[in-house]
């Protein structure tokens, strides 16, 4: 690595998919699903080693600050910035580029978000080295995919043509060029993409230059562009992140960068990866009996198949004659639904008291 690495790890989100444990001040990267660790905490575990905590900017918002600064007490205080106003992650990005410039306008930068199941920390890192290794020998951007296990069309994908190679790497073919981005598609075009084998899912995971992102905003998105020039005006972080922030446009980065760039690189995850979008998703890292329940705590099932059940303070719960249920329970709030519910539970949130959103 050539020159300084920084990190931006992306760590807003709405807290709805897993109500009633999330809640707005508290989503997924703030809850323990799968280990006795936050999502949040896991993520910023596996760059130890390779990108120090005073190089990485932790970005939130403004309801969910107060948790995220008590969770990483130890954490650089000034490297916790809290977006204050709801925008997509053009804007997120844009303001994580501003962050880093004004520190070192050559910089190698990566952009991680924060709620992505990895165990294997050091394949991980040997996947991070290798796209910051494109990023500064190729000045392209650079994104990591995920090889699909099964034709999801919950997530983006991108399209891979030929291989590239790096004079300074043994890269072993896990670099191709990017042909184009895909939006979400239905099952059928999902199976499509599984039979020709080059798709890899977009998890939104990105590495480049400091300055290969700036001619980029500025050759495709001239607002975002200008915010970051205010950002990095010595003494003015402050005032341009309050002043102009809620007035950015409301674009994905996909869609405002990535999707218009006419070049750019894939590098393919050699790690395990999991979004664990939902209840049916983390129920993986369950226990499971015979009968196909699985549960984080103690259950005690009389004809009773396939449920989930998750309870915050570890109480036995009792089955009895049910089948495919989630049910999750809070010191203040039951939820009980059909397992194929699962991704309607947000429809939920804006019936219920504001206590409970």
């Amino acid at each position: 690595m050539l020159n300084p690495t920084y990190a931006l790890i992306l760590a807003g989100g709405s807290g709805e998919r897993f109500w009633p444990l999330s809640r707005r001040a508290r989503p997924k990267q703030l809850l323990r699903l799968v280990s006795n660790k936050t999502l949040l905490e896991e993520t910023v575990a596996r760059l130890e080693g390779f990108v120090s905590h005073e190089r990485i900017l932790i970005l939130t918002n403004t309801e969910q600050e107060a948790a995220v600064r008590k969770l990483l007490a130890g954490f650089p205080k000034e490297n916790i910035v809290a977006e204050p106003a709801k925008r997509d992650t053009a804007a997120a990005i844009a303001l994580g580029t501003g962050w880093v410039a004004a520190r070192d306008h050559a910089a190698t930068m990566i952009v991680l978000p924060a709620d992505h199941v990895i165990a294997d920390r050091a394949t991980f890192q040997e996947t991070l080295a290798l796209a910051v290794g494109a990023a500064e020998e190729t000045g392209e951007l650079v994104t990591i995919g995920i090889k699909p296990t099964w034709a999801c069309p919950g997530f983006g994908y991108i399209e891979h043509g030929e291989p590239v190679h790096l004079r300074k790497s043994n890269d072993k073919n896990m670099i191709h060029r990017v042909v184009r981005f895909r939006e979400k598609p239905n099952p059928d075009l999902a199976e499509s993409f599984l039979r020709k084998g080059n798709f890899r899912w977009n998890a939104g995971m990105f590495v480049w230059s400091v300055p290969t992102v700036l001619s980029e905003f500025n050759r495709r998105a001239p607002e975002l562009a200008d915010f970051i020039s205010k950002l990095r005006a010595q003494g003015k972080f402050e005032n341009a992140l309050r002043e102009r922030f809620s007035k950015l446009p409301r674009i994905s980065f996909d869609y405002a960068i990535m999707e218009k760039a006419e070049r750019g690189l894939v590098v393919e995850a050699s790690f395990d990866w999991d979004d664990i979008g939902s209840w049916r998703a983390v129920a993986n890292y369950f226990e499971k009996d015979r009968q196909g329940n699985a549960a984080n705590c103690t259950v005690v099932a009389v004809d009773s198949t396939n449920n989930i059940v998750f309870d915050k303070n570890g109480t036995t719960i009792a089955l009895l004659g049910v089948h495919n249920l989630i049910v999750v329970r809070t010191g203040d709030a039951v939820l009980i639904c059909h397992r194929h519910q699962a991704e309607k539970i947000k429809d939920l949130i804006g019936k219920l008291p504001p206590e409970l959103q």
